[in-house]
């Protein structure tokens, strides 16, 4: 699978150490930056990389910030993104199965990297159910194209 990810400056070291496990598991990673801890903001990552996962560049996104709040917020501003901060491995899960999540956004200073690739792995491998969840994004998406 191509994934692409992208940080922060607060959320860099969680991406680099994210991108390794991607691609021990075998998946293709496309880095948006940013590539080093100098500070930046993060809608710089998040709008490209968002687009990006619409155009279906790649099949999903990762992004990481401090908290992973901020850049929700702002990838979730792009039509077509369903971006879920995750900080849990139930919420990870269910943001692919019920949510059809194809952003996943992590807080570099909020989780370690054992369960940063714990989450990871589970949003990853996790499948959208369809079904009464298809309804209720069909919805979402009719009031997004308003």
């Amino acid at each position: 699978m191509k994934i692409l990810v992208g940080s922060d400056h607060a959320g860099f070291e969680l991406k680099e150490d994210i991108k390794l496990y991607l691609q021990e598991l075998g998946h293709e990673v496309i880095d948006y930056g940013t590539h080093s801890s100098e500070m930046m903001d993060y809608p710089d990552v998040a709008f490209p990389l968002a687009r990006d996962v619409v155009g279906r560049v790649g099949e999903k996104g990762i992004l990481c910030c401090g908290t992973g709040v901020g850049i929700c917020i702002a990838a979730n501003k792009v039509r077509g993104v369903r971006a879920a901060n995750c900080h849990d491995t139930f919420s990870a899960r269910s943001s692919r199965e019920h949510n059809d999540a194809n952003i996943l956004t992590l807080g570099g200073r909020v989780i370690g990297k054992g369960l940063a690739r714990d989450i990871v792995k589970i949003w990853v491998e996790s499948q959208f159910l369809g079904g009464r969840y298809q309804r209720r994004l069909v919805k979402v998406e009719d009031y997004e194209n308003r």
